[in-house]
């Protein structure tokens, strides 16, 4: 198990899904996303963002609503349609989308015959090339006409959002659904032909135990996830308003956190998984745990990736695109979203233009999150030599010939080490999600 140091993770920090975060996005000029959308060339991802659920968890902070105002989505969806056409009017026929990924909320929460729809406005429009499809999915909304759809699409990805099978848990954060559902929508995406199925588990629900994340792991091991994304929980409710309805003195204390952060680790390992960056774990036949082996795991707005791609377009309300230069994110409001949508027009007006620097920090934040190590240059070095000191001293890192390498036991302090050297934290400090 590894050793806490509270007093190296008492200050939140950022995920790290871009550098610099979503938190430090100001106004971008219109036109912006525009011109950096006409100048790609090359391999494309796209995300395709889909801000519904049928019902809403306590626990969640994605941009989503309830999808049983039909009106609304359906107005939605036709603005999306229209930003498809209009994002792909934009790309260069030079530019191939080699993979889609639908999120959200929950895209199984339109109708099958609406995501069909959809993937057919995708291939109309975008130039492809063979892309690979992957979408996350509620166990509760999935039926046996969405693993038809899945299976004709070619779907070979997913991720369902299990976060605990404990049903005292799942009652607290909102979220019940019985191991029947999951083990049926398991043999469902099996039977579609997914080769590549990823659990959302989670630690530090309210009223959870360690024998309830014991039990979870048992059960993910047993249900066969290639994939496993374990998360804490992250009780933020003066930004997530409908996180009131977790009394924060149902949750785990910080102590118990990282106990199950380390728990969870070691049974994964123990398991036969391969560990990918800090909270991420895949068998070794999964792409991504051979990424892991060829040392080409990126992170994106997903999380850990094996996708190469330098360029991430997000479509739908909220979906923030990535380029080498850029990070745009579109408009949050949906009803706002909708109008310029739906007048031809893009709506990301908040982003950030990455500078030269940015991109070398981003690099340096990458590699120490995805790999483990970085070639760290003197500037920075000299700069953060101060504050990484402590980690050091505490074996959780080392320091040879400008080369900082992240040890075993800094697993759980990997976020706390490549904050060092973020820029926008030391300027502006925000609130942020515990570094465990």
């Amino acid at each position: 198990m590894w050793t806490y140091h509270p007093e190296l993770l008492t200050t939140p920090v950022p995920r790290y899904t871009s550098y610099p975060t979503a938190a430090d996005f100001g106004a971008l000029e219109e036109g912006t996303l525009e011109r950096a959308i006409a100048s790609v060339s090359g391999d494309v991802s796209l995300y395709v963002h889909i801000p519904f659920c049928e019902q809403i968890c306590f626990y969640c902070g994605c941009n989503t609503g309830v999808s049983g105002k039909r009106a609304r989505l359906e107005a939605y969806l036709a603005a999306l349609h229209q930003e498809i056409a209009t994002v792909a009017s934009l790309l260069p026929h030079t530019a191939r989308v080699r993979r889609i990924a639908f999120g959200g909320g929950s895209p199984n929460a339109i109708e099958t015959g609406e995501f069909l729809a959809l993937i057919e406005a995708l291939h109309a429009h975008f130039p492809m090339g063979t892309p690979a499809v992957s979408i996350e999915l509620d166990p509760r909304s999935l039926t046996s006409d969405w693993a038809k759809v899945i299976s004709s699409v070619g779907v070979s990805r997913a991720s369902l959002g299990v976060q605990t099978f404990a049903g005292h848990c799942q009652k607290a954060i909102g979220r019940e659904q019985s191991l029947t559902m999951i083990c049926r929508s398991v043999d469902w995406l099996r039977g579609a032909g997914v080769t590549s199925l990823n659990f959302d588990l989670m630690y530090g629900l309210p009223h959870q135990s360690e024998a309830d994340l014991e039990d979870s792991l048992a059960m993910t091991r047993k249900l066969g996830a290639d994939r496993v994304a374990v998360f804490g929980y992250a009780h933020v409710p003066h930004l997530v308003p409908r996180q009131t309805m977790i009394p924060e003195s149902a949750l785990p204390g910080p102590d118990a956190r990282f106990a199950m952060a380390g728990q969870a680790h070691d049974t994964l390992l123990a398991y036969g998984y391969d560990r990918v960056g800090f909270d991420h774990f895949a068998l070794p036949h999964d792409p991504m745990a051979r990424a892991v082996r060829h040392g080409t795991v990126r992170r994106n707005f997903q999380g850990f990736t094996d996708d190469q791609a330098e360029v991430l377009i997000g479509l739908g309300a909220s979906a923030i695109s990535g380029f080498p230069g850029l990070l745009a994110q579109t408009e949050k409001h949906t009803g706002r979203y909708r109008q310029l949508s739906g007048e031809g027009r893009l709506s990301a007006r908040h982003g950030i233009v990455r500078t030269p620097e940015d991109q070398r920090r981003g690099a340096l934040i990458e590699a120490l999150l995805c790999r483990g190590e970085a070639e760290i240059a003197f500037d920075l070095l000299a700069e953060a030599e101060r504050r990484l000191a402590p980690f050091l001293a505490a074996g959780l890192a080392r320091l040879d010939q400008g080369k900082l390498a992240i040890l075993h036991d800094g697993i759980p302090y990997a976020r706390a080490i490549a904050a060092l050297f973020d820029t926008y934290r030391a300027d502006a400090p925000r609130r942020f999600s515990s570094a465990i």
